[in-house]
């Protein structure tokens, strides 16, 4: 038998799409290959290495992710100070080889890769570790710019969060072909 989806799920998985569609192609393209190294669904290298520039970004990312599954255990339940350290220092740090990297041009790509990376329960967490990370001396000063405009008054101040984990997973499609239909 089949399982039929809420009318809300399905809204909210047309507006997750519709927000990654709003993304420049690069961004897209950041997020998918982020997405088969985090969640391990693909070899990235293969998929997304393009020359050896790319190549060694990729192993870096790859390297950078491995911390991942420990981000995910360390989730602070409350803001209780003497967890938010060990959880905050990682997140800053894989959140600013990211941004580095220069594909995620606003929180809300950055929120939607990390919605995905870590899980929903990061959301009260993202707009401390996006700041944090979008303020490092690595970024160019017209990045860090542009960045820190990104994030909204509310995203940056919002009381609560939704706990629904992301439905949308965006993930490379191989181009077909198109065959003419017969008359």
């Amino acid at each position: 038998m089949a399982s039929k989806m809420k009318p809300a799920e399905g809204a909210m998985t047309l507006a997750e799409m519709k927000e990654f569609a709003g993304f420049s192609a690069s961004t897209q393209r950041y997020v998918r290959r982020a997405l088969d190294i985090g969640l391990e669904r693909e070899d990235a290298l293969e998929r997304w290495g393009r020359d050896v520039v790319e190549a060694a970004s990729i192993r870096a990312q790859a390297r950078m992710y491995e911390r991942l599954p420990e981000l995910r255990a360390l989730m602070p339940d409350d803001s209780d100070l003497d967890a938010i350290e060990p959880f905050m220092a990682p997140l800053v740090t894989v959140s600013a080889f990211d941004l580095g990297q220069g594909r995620l041009t606003s929180f809300s790509a950055y929120r939607f890769l990390y919605e995905r990376l870590v899980g929903a329960e990061v959301r009260p967490w993202l707009p401390a570790a996006f700041c944090a990370a979008a303020a490092l001396p690595h970024l160019h000063p017209d990045l860090r710019r542009k960045l820190l405009q990104s994030i909204s008054e509310a995203a940056a101040t919002a009381s609560g969060w939704s706990n629904r984990q992301p439905a949308f997973f965006p993930q490379w499609v191989e181009k077909v072909e198109a065959t003419a239909l017969p008359n």
